[in-house]
């Protein structure tokens, strides 16, 4: 493997329909109030925090041992393939990317995103970073959902139209929770391998069962609060039915292990998918 492949692949590119899902669909819910410039800016920061958040993990998990013998993406201290400290300094040009860019927002728009940003960042590191992360703990999901789905969302909104408005509170929420369900079908894929070296994710809290009901849950509720949000043209993001039911049914088989990774991939894309349908309705009404 190549130095600059092994390096792509430790950002775990397929996780970023997370970080774009958020941009596309503020940006169509502004329609003929959206700022090109504000819109690539939120991206961009968007995605170096996913890029970075995903880095840190890596390094937080690999020095604790927590990524020894775990299917799935490749990880790049577990596996050798790079340095722990190189890896941490790969997740701190990242957050160093998304605080620049981040600024320039700020002074285009309201100092209040230096703290939102400062908030975010923070929030990445001590997700499995620090002496107490709290992805240890279950509370990933609720981080997932306030940052990728609240945050992400509503504040591409606001540094487009200077506004929040409560429309752009009901789009995030299909948002976030379709970025909850990626995290959630990478826990579940995890659960057993986490609950034996002590990392308490909401899928080891909740067990099997539950897991995957809350997996189902969660592309239930994307769907209906987006027909909610985009009425009259909401039945456009009705589309991505067929692929959503595919998920469901592998789920509710019992798929495990190395069996959840296409779902995780699949979870991706649908999340990517749902935002485009989603973006033209919401641009449609």
């Amino acid at each position: 493997m190549t130095s600059g492949n092994k390096w792509i692949l430790g950002a775990r590119p397929k996780t970023l329909p997370a970080a774009i899902a958020p941009v596309i669909v503020a940006t169509a819910l502004a329609r003929s109030s959206a700022r090109p410039l504000m819109a690539v800016l939120a991206l961009i920061v968007s995605i170096a925090l996913q890029v970075g958040v995903n880095y840190a993990n890596d390094y937080s998990d690999g020095i604790r041992g927590s990524d020894a013998n775990r299917v799935g993406p490749v990880r790049l201290v577990a596996s050798g393939l790079a340095p722990a400290q190189s890896v941490k300094r790969a997740a701190i040009y990242s957050f160093f990317i998304a605080a620049v860019v981040g600024l320039s927002l700020a002074i285009f728009t309201s100092w209040w995103l230096i703290l939102v940003g400062a908030i975010s960042i923070s929030a990445a590191w001590a997700y499995t970073g620090g002496k107490r992360p709290y992805g240890y703990s279950g509370f990933g999901e609720i981080s997932v959902f306030i940052f990728f789905g609240l945050v992400a969302t509503m504040g591409s909104f606001f540094v487009q139209t200077q506004t929040i408005s409560i429309n752009s509170f009901l789009i995030a929420i299909p948002v976030g929770c379709l970025a909850c369900a990626i995290l959630a079908v990478n826990n579940l894929r995890d659960r057993e391998k986490d609950a034996l070296v002590g990392k308490d994710t909401l899928a080891v809290r909740m067990g099997d069962r539950n897991s995957r009901y809350f997996y189902i849950g969660l592309l239930i509720v994307a769907q209906i609060t987006a027909l909610i949000a985009s009425a009259p043209w909401s039945l456009l993001t009705l589309a991505i039915t067929p692929l959503t039911i595919s998920l469901a049914r592998t789920i509710v088989q019992g798929a495990k292990g190395e069996a959840l990774i296409p779902v995780l991939v699949k979870t991706g894309q649908v999340q990517l998918l749902f935002a485009l349908l989603f973006a033209i309705a919401l641009w449609l009404s």
